[in-house]
């Protein structure tokens, strides 16, 4: 697929996939959709590549929403098909077993939230703004932002910003538990690279535990959260990552981390 609203990019072995709709500040429609998927496809094909980035073109926006123009006259069907093509999308970029960071260079509205909070985490310039502001146009979220919402920053929380529609600052959202870090914006995405490079030298196996025991141990009791640690140890203990730096750090030497998922 070529593409037209994107920019997939390599830098070394992270992959960058950039929202490319500035006129429209990086909206969303059904080709983007279908573009982030199939960008998703070549990312999983490819296991050189060991963290994705999410970034905006320009400077003003993230993705600043859904694309109303390209809605307006849809019907019931149509739009019961594009909300569950996003929470699918949404739902396979949680559940990739390499970690994901949303660089947020502004406007992060509605559905482009929605994206960022299904990233493993968020980096936003100061400059950058948040919110789920589908009610005034009498609709609610459809990507799933509600109740991503509410395992971030809790249920009351989650209802006054979706019931209100306020568009908050980036610094208001590191308060609340959406955001991870802020950055000046020219510093946002060197920061972002920077831990992304970080990540990638890192064992593939031990990265995969460690978001699956978080992301299945969210949602079970303690118990249940334990024996999922326990697995995901021992299968990390037995892998060559895993002999590499135990290996390693006896011999006193930086290890050096090549093994693979399967």
């Amino acid at each position: 697929m070529s593409y037209e609203t994107i920019i997939f990019e390599r830098l070394e072995n992270i992959a960058v996939i950039k929202f490319n709709r500035p006129k429209s500040l990086n909206s969303i429609n059904d080709r983007v959709l279908a573009e982030v998927n199939d960008a998703l496809d070549k990312v999983g094909a490819d296991s050189t590549i060991r963290v994705l980035v999410f970034t905006g073109t320009g400077d003003k926006a993230f993705i600043a929403g859904a694309d109303i123009a390209h809605m307006v006259n849809f019907t019931p069907l149509q739009a019961l098909k594009m909300a569950r093509q996003g929470q699918e999308l949404f739902f396979r970029i949680e559940k990739l077993p390499i970690p994901v960071i949303a660089c947020v260079n502004g406007f992060a509205l509605g559905g482009g939230n929605e994206l960022a909070m299904a990233c493993d985490f968020i980096y936003a310039s100061e400059k950058a703004r948040f919110g789920q502001p589908e009610i005034n146009l009498g609709v609610t979220p459809g990507f799933a932002g509600a109740q991503r919402l509410c395992k971030l920053v809790g249920k009351p929380m989650a209802k006054e910003l979706c019931l209100t529609g306020e568009i908050i600052t980036a610094q208001q959202a590191k308060e609340i538990g959406i955001v991870n870090k802020l950055f000046p914006h020219e510093m946002l995405w060197e920061e972002t690279i920077k831990t992304a490079k970080a990540m990638a030298s890192k064992g593939k196996v031990a990265i995969r535990g460690i978001k699956e025991g978080i992301d299945r141990g969210f949602d079970v009791d303690i118990r249940q959260g334990y024996y999922i640690a326990a697995d995901a140890f021992a299968i990390s203990m037995s892998s060559p990552d895993g002999r590499e730096g135990f290996t390693a750090f006896l011999e006193k030497r930086p290890p050096d981390f090549k093994g693979e998922l399967a």
